[in-house]
């Protein structure tokens, strides 16, 4: 309903601002993220998002699109309020909450408070493969493991393996042991293949 909000900010805290628009203020609940990213200007625009209650209208703003389609697609997900989401994207900024859906990173999700390990699941669940298919992304990489794990699954796929068959047995290996070069990952998948 109302797509952006472009005026003079009148006031700022970390968890809110206020803008005034012809006249008007609007209060816009905001992110620690959108925070950290605001300009130091008189004038700013906010990408917004509607929300709509029996008993409020909330306004949350962000200074990037992206950070406000991952608000929305957070808002999808059964359990997670907009007071939740905003937390999530306060604590983690969007591309760590992306990558850790995307890489199924229970335990990164799981750290923010407020998100218990039924809720991180559903959360992966629901939103990796919108996720992955919204940002282009293939594999995400977040650590030394990950790197072994895809490029051990980019060995074995020019191999001719298929990816999904690759992936469950790769996974295995990589929690058995975290620290398995790439050869040995290679190594141990092919004679499970």
């Amino acid at each position: 309903m109302i797509a952006h909000i472009q005026g003079k900010l009148v006031e700022k805290t970390p968890t809110q601002v206020v803008i005034d628009c012809g006249g008007v203020g609007y209060h816009v609940n905001i992110s620690l993220h959108t925070y950290s990213l605001l300009p130091n200007a008189d004038f700013i625009k906010l990408y917004t998002h509607l929300q709509i209650k029996e008993d409020a209208h909330t306004l949350f703003g962000f200074v990037e699109k992206s950070e406000r389609e991952i608000f929305k697609l957070l808002l999808s997900v059964s359990g997670i309020g907009a007071s939740i989401a905003r937390t999530m994207l306060s604590s983690l900024d969007p591309k760590q909450i992306t990558n850790a859906i995307a890489s199924s990173d229970v335990v990164t999700i799981q750290s923010i408070k407020g998100i218990g390990s039924k809720t991180a699941q559903r959360v992966i669940l629901d939103l990796k493969e919108k996720v992955l298919k919204l940002y282009d992304l293939d594999e995400v990489s977040m650590s030394q493991s990950n790197t072994n794990r895809d490029e051990a699954l980019s060995a074995l796929e020019v191999l001719g393996f298929v990816r999904k068959t690759s992936e469950r047995i790769v996974e295995k290996i990589v929690k058995e042991d975290p620290e398995a070069s790439v050869e040995s990952i290679i190594k141990k998948a092919l004679k499970n293949l």
